[in-house]
């Protein structure tokens, strides 16, 4: 209880608001409920600290990655959001299987099986899928009575101008020494673009005066089909990978080794179970957060006491129903602003770390790793089996995996006996 002073308190409410602006973004995008997210990301990172013996500095956020599969199953004929979420209990699970694998395989072997030539690519789709969503967001697709109002240009000019507010934010204020607001892009943009959007008169005021300022989150249940599941759990083989990644680079900024201590079996259980629970409540999946390491990267504040302040902030915001149907209210085309950003930056950070590690594009092996896994995430294939269907981030995903291990099994098996 010593650690629970007016100062970590108070870095705990700044970063719940560091996190809010993405976590809140992907209920936005799918139709999910806000406070039910809030929630489950509450309850999730609390999960998370204690699977993981309270040593990771980690907010789980909703994943970005469960986006496509999320609206594919909801708008398929006869499809719903609890379709949906059946799939996402389920690709919670498999990450506990993975993680059991992971106990008994150790950290060395991993690093062979998914070498940044083909986390980087996988990082890279998870954006570059997303991408057509965000457009659609930002020229009011979704939103005919906009449109009817203000135009298609209207809208892109709303979009247009949250994106400019974030980039902004992101680069002005830490250019002249202010950390802690360059630190919310995303956030700023949000309400920025929301003022912008009230000025011009396209926002619904309707859903605020009927919330009360009490209550409980709109839970719901999940539903079981093997639709949901041939469509969303091969999405977990992604976003393991990402999390993966996101230990090791939280690590890396710490200057902790979480791979070895706790253990990745132990984060990628702690990741599993949140994201389990999330959806059987109705909520989306949780992950370990890119933005949960920029922000501890930017801050220097390491301690996982904070996290879990800003964890609870998060449960007691679930519960005003007038402060999350505000966010309801949010315009499409300043959705689709940020995303832009944020969709694009997810791809960055798949750049980025293969530039980071180094990777050879003059190798051919690479080279076709790469090209294999891009063409298969972003060209429409579908891998069909009955009503089992493996498509888009999941193909790409065992793809890449296994043409790794086929054309370089006699580099891994060197490099295994070697370590």
């Amino acid at each position: 209880m010593k650690e629970l002073n007016g100062k970590n308190v108070v870095l705990g409410l700044q970063h719940t608001f560091v996190m809010f602006g993405a976590t809140v973004l992907v209920p936005l995008i799918t139709g999910l409920d806000v406070g039910v997210t809030l929630f489950a990301a509450g309850i999730g990172t609390l999960l998370f600290h204690i699977v993981t013996k309270f040593q990771v500095p980690v907010f789980l956020g909703s994943s970005f990655a469960f986006i496509p599969g999320i609206i594919a199953v909801a708008t398929a004929q006869g499809g719903s959001l609890p379709e949906a979420l059946g799939g996402i209990v389920v690709a919670g699970l498999l990450y506990i299987v993975v993680a059991v694998i992971f106990k008994y395989m150790g950290s060395d072997t991993i690093h062979l099986i998914l070498p940044p030539h083909v986390t980087g690519p996988m990082i890279v789709l998870i954006g570059l899928i997303l991408a057509p969503v965000a457009i659609n967001n930002a020229n009011g697709t979704y939103a005919a009575g906009i449109v009817e109002k203000i135009g298609v240009n209207g809208c892109w000019g709303v979009a247009l101008f949250t994106f400019a507010v974030a980039v902004f934010v992101k680069i002005y204020f830490a250019k002249i020494g202010k950390k802690l607001i360059s630190m919310l892009p995303v956030l700023l943009a949000l309400i920025f673009g929301y003022i912008f959007a009230i000025i011009l008169g396209i926002v619904d005021f309707t859903p605020i005066k009927e919330a009360a300022w009490f209550g409980l989150p709109r839970f719901s249940l999940p539903v079981f089909s093997t639709r949901s599941l041939s469509i969303i759990v091969p999405i977990a083989i992604v976003t393991i990978v990402e999390h993966f990644g996101d230990v090791l680079a939280i690590g890396n900024v710490t200057g902790n080794d979480f791979i070895k201590k706790p253990g990745i079996h132990r984060t990628l259980i702690g990741d599993g179970l949140a994201t389990t629970l999330s959806a059987m409540i109705g909520g989306p999946a949780n992950t370990t957060y890119s933005e949960n390491t920029g922000a501890v990267a930017l801050t220097g504040i390491y301690n996982p006491v904070i996290m879990r302040i800003a964890a609870i902030f998060a449960i007691i915001l679930s519960f005003i129903p007038k402060f999350t149907s505000i966010i309801t209210t949010i315009p499409d085309p300043v959705i689709g602003g940020i995303s832009i950003l944020l969709f694009g930056m997810i791809s960055s950070i798949g750049i980025k770390n293969m530039v980071d590690y180094k990777v050879d594009f003059t190798n051919p092996k690479i080279l076709m790793i790469t090209a294999a896994m891009l063409v298969l995430g972003l060209g429409g294939a579908k891998f069909v089996i009955g009503n089992f269907q493996l498509s888009g981030l999941g193909l790409a995903a065992i793809v890449g995996i296994l043409l790794n291990i086929i054309l370089n099994f006699g580099e891994m098996k060197k490099k295994a006996i070697i370590e």
